[in-house]
């Protein structure tokens, strides 16, 4: 409707258009007389069932033969009545286009959303399968070169390993060792000496100062005052009392380092323990090796 409407101002369509509309009325009322001038039908009828099937079938065809004799309508002309019917048709077809996109844009959507799923589960078994095969190869790899391989071969290679290891293990415990010996000195060391001074449980205060220690705990717990000039002949007593007796470095002339405060004397005895669970775990680990040399040099004769 909107090209009709759009063209309002043309006076050939409006003529064209005035045309039409006289000429559907004319029709109109052509059918309209033709239906009165029809005879009544309910009141000229024969009753039911006195017509027989060949009346019928001659009533019918006669019906036919009106129908195909009679002049059909059709528009003059330039007319826009083919335009409006073409227009009527398209809309109808447009309203029925939108409703079923509606009604299909829900199914579009889920049938979107399992097909990414489904894609998905395509890349992680497309993935997995490239892990397998990759592993597979490496194991007919390893299972050929161990068949083409002397006893003598793998037992060099397996020292190799080893020794490959050891090196990697004694690199990472030397490094573990320092921050291990930094936390005991300045973290845990102190903690250590507030508990064994009386003060708060390992954990409960974190930040000890040397001052502090030398001032003590109260009965209760609690830091006391600092003093400004400590007595220090008293507290490298205390020192000797706790710790003096318990630790196992020693200097040149056989006796015990002395230390300057608390919180090394406790973390220089916390670190002997240390160093004695590790030798005594790297003498089984001596030990093992040596049991595996041996199981080598035996599978080699």
């Amino acid at each position: 409707m909107e090209s009709v409407s759009g063209r309002g101002g043309d006076p050939v369509h409006n003529a064209n258009l005035e045309r039409t509309v006289r000429e559907l009325e004319r029709a109109k009322e052509e059918a309209q007389a033709a239906l009165n001038q029809a005879p009544d039908v309910s009141r000229n009828s024969a009753p039911a069932g006195t017509h027989s099937a060949q009346a019928s079938m001659e009533i019918m065809a006669q019906a036919y033969r009106d129908v195909a004799e009679s002049e059909p309508f059709l528009p003059f002309p330039g007319s826009v009545l083919p335009a409006l019917l073409a227009l009527r048709k398209t809309n109808h077809t447009i309203n029925e286009t939108n409703e079923y996109m509606d009604s299909q844009r829900i199914s579009l959507e889920q049938m979107n959303g399992r097909l990414q799923g489904l894609r998905a589960d395509l890349k992680e078994q497309q993935a997995l399968q490239a892990a397998l095969e990759k592993r597979a190869q490496f194991l007919r790899d390893d299972l050929e070169n161990r068949m083409e391989t002397t006893p003598e071969q793998l037992a060099k290679e397996k020292i190799v390993e080893l020794k490959e290891k050891k090196a990697h293990y004694d690199k990472e415990t030397s490094r573990l060792l320092k921050s291990l010996n930094w936390f005991i000195k300045d973290h845990l060391g102190p903690m250590l000496a507030a508990e064994e001074l009386g003060g708060p449980v390992v954990g409960d205060l974190m930040d000890i100062g040397s001052n502090d220690l030398s001032a003590g705990f109260s009965a209760q717990g609690k830091l006391k005052k600092v003093k400004e000039q400590p007595d220090e002949d008293r507290r490298q007593r205390r020192i000797d009392e706790i710790w003096g007796g318990n630790g196992s470095q020693q200097d040149q002339g056989g006796k015990r380092k002395r230390e300057d405060d608390e919180g090394s004397a406790a973390g220089l005895e916390m670190r002997d323990l240390t160093e004695q669970l590790l030798n005594n775990q790297s003498s089984r680990a001596v030990t093992a090796r040596r049991l595996m040399c041996r199981y080598l040099g035996s599978q080699r004769l």
